[in-house]
């Protein structure tokens, strides 16, 4: 994968950053982990490559820029999920969450089960609770995945969400699902292959689709992948 910083480099970048913003005497130094930051990145790298928009694999090579800031969300929160599966220091797990929602006002806990290939498009007022997630997720500004009473939602592969969706609760979101922008799910689920959203009288509108929403950001048929 082309990098723009090093893994030593970027572990740098990152505790520069952690101390910058949060200079609570407790100094964190991600050199000690820099196996941690090399297999973020080989986790990255697995992401990224099966994405079709072109700043993320092209060519047949897979590429991450720490300056962009939609790959470095998901690279900051890879970092603290692969740090948090190792049992590092809660400090710096800590921070690495905060860190995401300082930067990018992305809120996603480090132990969340977000699946290995995901795609965040724009992360401005994200926030993705401990749901059931799959591969080839897409997720768009705004969007709030959350419980209600203790149930948080399940969501098949392939679902793409527009920006500012909301589900919430007991539901059971299909394969392969899209839902549009300024959509609120609640305690319902929706089955495979289908688009929902909000008509302008303000009801929940479905329709069986050919193709999903988040097919365009993948370059896998999301009809085949298991």
């Amino acid at each position: 994968m082309m990098t723009s910083l090093s893994p030593s480099n970027l572990a740098d970048y990152v505790s520069n950053q952690l101390n910058c913003f949060f200079p609570d005497g407790r100094t964190m130094r991600l050199q000690e982990q820099i196996a941690a930051v090399s297999l973020t990145l080989e986790r990255v790298e697995f992401c990224f490559k099966h994405s079709a928009v072109k700043r993320y694999f092209n060519d047949g090579q897979a590429s991450f820029n720490h300056l962009f800031s939609d790959q470095y969300a998901a690279f900051v929160w890879f970092l603290g999920n692969t740090l948090w599966q190792a049992n590092a220091p809660q400090p710096l797990l800590d921070k690495l969450f905060y860190l995401n929602k300082t930067l990018h006002a992305f809120e996603c806990m480090y132990d969340t089960q977000m699946p290995a290939i995901f795609f965040l498009s724009h992360t401005v007022g994200t926030v993705l609770g401990k749901a059931t997630y799959a591969d080839f997720l897409v997720v768009s500004q705004g969007c709030t995945v959350g419980t209600h009473r203790n149930v948080y939602p399940v969501l098949g592969k392939g679902v793409g969400l527009g920006a500012r969706v909301s589900i919430i609760g007991d539901c059971k979101i299909g394969d392969r699902v899209s839902i549009g922008s300024d959509t609120a799910i609640f305690q319902q689920d929706i089955g495979d292959d289908t688009t929902v959203y909000t008509s302008r009288e303000g009801q929940l509108t479905f329709r069986a689709a050919a193709e999903s929403y988040a097919q365009k950001f993948f370059n896998v048929n999301l009809q085949t992948v298991n």
